[in-house]
């Protein structure tokens, strides 16, 4: 699904756009905030840490204070067991409201 809406084939509300990274509004609204940053180049979960978390890291830091400037959080998900539904890696930017110990 990302890899068509990085190619335009599919609708995003795009918060953050460069060469390599793109940020987008997650469909889903557990809480109000939910971002969701990766790179362009559809890449794993393990990928994009090893070869792109300084960066996209930098960008989620640069982007969440600005949607949540109460705070937020960055989390990644890996593999089924941590509910991972989407093959091309992301870091999640949520926050928008109290989260908890465990959101």
């Amino acid at each position: 699904m990302f890899c068509n809406i990085v190619a335009g084939n599919e609708p995003a509300n795009v918060i953050y756009e460069d060469d390599q990274f793109i940020v987008i509004q997650n469909v889903l609204r557990w809480v109000p905030i939910m971002l969701l940053a990766m790179t362009k180049e559809h890449k794993t979960q393990a990928e994009l840490w090893a070869e792109h978390i300084g960066d996209v890291g930098r960008i989620a830091a640069e982007i969440g204070p600005q949607y949540c400037p109460g705070g937020f959080r960055v989390l990644s998900n890996f593999g089924y067991d941590a509910m991972q539904s989407q093959e091309h890696g992301h870091l999640h930017i949520v926050g928008g409201t109290h989260l908890g110990p465990y959101a």
